[in-house]
């Protein structure tokens, strides 16, 4: 059989993630998850957070379960009441897959919450590199990775079985004192380009002084700053239960809409067959 392209080269990320040094990013998503808890009437009792990086998440959660991101992840069926998938799902080789691991570690009604980088997120950088690489090297090439839309997203939790799907995001704007300065920090978050399909030799060095000038031209705020634009998307589902809510069949209501909003009912014009619009 033949294996599917891989979309990150996982020893590349690895190595990226070894050096990391600034978590910013990550707090802020914790912060956010941290956020959800807490309007969720509900104690949970067995914890897991699947994390690129254990130290964010083990004194926000104690007890929990920490596992890393791998493609297969160490998760026991239908062990835990809770899994947090954390900033990882934008490097899975297979999002889906990632996600169905953590239904099937679910006890029934047990709640999943992702939180991923969304599809604004750095939409300022890639413009800038985009036009950069066009203008130095007369093309272009994979350096940043791509990031899935919110109208996307749910439908990954629909196909990974769970129920009462929902996906919403959280804007974030960061101002930097030059684009250099951004891309250092996205190294120093272990968000350097792991993309399997990168160009693997190292690129001239005019390119990124050329990428921080377009930035700077196109971007810059009055006080001569950067803005940097991050996307947190969260992914809320449950493992199916029959005690949860259901949906009404179809043709199951018993009141009308019209009446409902308190306005006239008008029936539809009939057409024929022929009718044009």
């Amino acid at each position: 059989m033949t294996q599917a392209p891989q979309m990150t080269d996982r020893a590349t990320l690895s190595r990226h993630r070894r050096r990391a040094t600034a978590f910013f990013l990550h707090e802020a998503a914790a912060d956010e998850i941290e956020e959800r808890l807490a309007l969720v009437n509900r104690r949970f009792t067995a914890p897991a957070v699947v994390t690129p990086f254990a130290e964010v998440w083990r004194g926000r959660m104690p007890g929990a379960g920490i596992v890393s991101d791998d493609e297969t992840l160490e998760l026991e069926p239908g062990a835990h009441d809770l899994v947090v998938h954390a900033m990882a799902l934008h490097w899975a080789n297979d999002p889906v897959g990632q996600i169905i691991q953590c239904r099937r570690a679910l006890r029934p009604d047990g709640l999943f919450l992702g939180v991923l980088p969304g599809g604004q997120t750095l939409t300022e950088l890639r413009q800038s590199l985009s036009e950069a690489e066009i203008a130095v090297c007369g093309g272009l090439s994979p350096r940043v990775a791509p990031m899935a839309e919110i109208r996307d997203l749910g439908g990954l939790l629909q196909r990974a079985g769970l129920a009462l799907p929902v996906a919403d995001s959280v804007p974030l704007t960061v101002t930097y004192d030059g684009a250099l300065r951004l891309m250092h920090d996205l190294r120093a978050m272990g968000e350097g380009n792991a993309l399997a399909a990168r160009h693997r030799k190292i690129p001239p060095r005019a390119l990124f002084a050329e990428a921080s000038h377009r930035y700077e031209q196109a971007f810059a705020l009055p006080d001569g700053r950067v803005p940097a634009t991050f996307e947190l998307i969260v992914l809320t589902g449950w493992a199916p239960d029959p005690g949860q809510p259901q949906p009404l069949r179809p043709g199951s209501a018993k009141s009308r809409l019209a009446d409902v909003l308190g306005v006239p009912e008008r029936p539809l014009p009939t057409r024929g067959m022929g009718d044009s619009n």
